[in-house]
């Protein structure tokens, strides 16, 4: 399985920006696909998920009702980021999981079985 992130850059505070993750192999129905970021001198967190086989998602705290996650048929997932904060600025990875996945562990990191390479976003004025 690889997967390939694109779509970071450099945005002013209040703007938008669309992550895609193209998944290049086909994985269990009832695998997760989510974002995960890691800032400058803080730890990898997690953004968002959905679960392939029911589109189930969870959020962040911290991004929920800025943040959209989705997935189309072409095993591609994508993360709308709306009105970004400077607090947004990092590296975002993608990640998949190949097996079926239960809702209360989609948050972590330890579900997921591949990673994509990170885009970086950036958000300043």
């Amino acid at each position: 399985v690889q997967l390939q992130a694109s779509g970071g850059g450099l945005v002013q505070p209040g703007g938008s920006l669309r992550l895609s993750c193209a998944i290049s192999a086909r994985t269990s129905t009832g695998g997760a696909r989510a974002w995960f970021r890691r800032a400058p001198g803080r730890e990898r967190e997690f953004v968002a998920a959905i679960r392939k086989r029911d589109r189930r998602t969870v959020y962040a705290d911290s991004v929920k009702g800025r943040f959209t996650i989705s997935g189309d048929a072409a095993n591609t997932v994508y993360l709308q980021m709306d009105n970004l904060k400077p607090e947004d600025t990092a590296v975002y990875y993608c990640a998949s999981d190949r097996g079926g996945t239960i809702l209360s562990a989609m948050s972590s990191e330890s579900t997921y079985d591949d990673w994509g390479q990170g885009t970086q976003v950036t958000v300043s004025s």
